[in-house]
């Protein structure tokens, strides 16, 4: 259960930046990379450095969590006849999943120290409740939910992750949708949001040789849709961005050098006290990810 996950049977043992190879269906892959992770690197390569090579530990905050429940209760809503699919029926179910998610992972109930769990709920509630402003689930039939894709470059760069949805129109018109609890990026920032869904694009275009008629990112929080209509210019110049920050990723590990980026996103980091930028000093590289004779640098694209 969760937004982010990573399958264990699938290349279990190659880092994002690893230098051991895995096979698969006999090719031998340099390395895996997620939407989330290319993300990391983009907005800041040493938080990239904290999450993948020193896999530091990371208390969930209570929004996160609140991700989690919303995005279980929009899955499960589909397993319901089409009629029950109401505001009030989905609201029903965040009890249940809130309790599941503290059976599966009880340590999370220490996040909740100081928190009123009551009001903690009921915000769960409501956001679930405004996604009835933005669809109405009795007129959908997801093809696919929770589902996890990959897809192998010629550069035997491996991308997966999991898609939160994805529909199919009668035409075969195919929609990527992902939620998201939060509110909608400012004006300007649409393009970075949509880096997610567009990587999946790029993976089932690759797999299925489809490219998605519409990508839309679900906005709970402001009850707000952003749509996108890529085509194969745009996920060819997706390919080359995802390859470029993993060869920049590859430049990191073989010098040691994961710069610190200083933005608003740094009020949300859990790494801040041993953040250079912000006076403090960061634990030794491990063993597995000491330099190695550098290679020139590669800057990804921006935007």
């Amino acid at each position: 259960m969760g937004t982010d996950q990573q399958d264990a049977t699938v290349v279990a043992d190659v880092s994002p930046a690893g230098p051991v190879p895995t096979e698969i269906d006999g090719v031998e892959v340099l390395g895996a990379l997620s939407p989330s992770r290319a993300a990391d690197f983009l907005s800041c390569p040493l938080l990239f450095r904290f999450r993948t090579v020193d896999r530091l530990p990371e208390p969930p905050s209570v929004d996160a969590i609140r991700g989690t429940v919303v995005h279980q209760v929009l899955e499960d809503l589909f397993d319901l006849p089409a009629d029950r699919r109401t505001p009030d029926q989905a609201e029903a179910m965040v009890q249940a999943v809130w309790e599941q998610v503290l059976v599966e992972e009880p340590e999370i109930g220490l996040t909740f120290d100081g928190v009123d769990v009551v009001e903690w709920l009921l915000s769960c509630r409501e956001s679930v409740r405004r996604y009835f402003d933005l669809e109405d689930p009795r007129r959908l039939e997801p093809a696919e939910r929770e589902v996890y894709v990959e897809a192998l470059l010629d550069s035997r760069l491996l991308l997966r992750g999991y898609i939160d949805r994805v529909d199919v129109a009668p035409d075969g018109a195919t929609r990527l949708s992902d939620y998201k609890s939060g509110k909608a990026p400012q004006q300007g920032f649409e393009a970075r949001a949509m880096f997610q869904l567009r990587f999946y694009a790029l993976v089932l275009w690759r797999t299925r040789g489809v490219v998605p008629t519409v990508l839309q990112l679900l906005y709970l929080g402001s009850t707000e849709t952003i749509t996108y209509s890529p085509d194969e210019a745009d996920l060819l110049a997706t390919e080359r961005k995802v390859e470029a920050v993993w060869r920049a990723i590859k430049h990191a590990e073989q010098t040691g050098d994961y710069q610190p980026h200083r933005s608003p996103l740094c009020g949300w980091c859990a790494h801040q006290s041993i953040c250079p930028a912000w006076g403090g000093t960061p634990p030794p590289l491990p063993d597995r990810a000491q330099p190695e004779e550098p290679e020139p640098a590669a800057v990804p694209p921006s935007g």
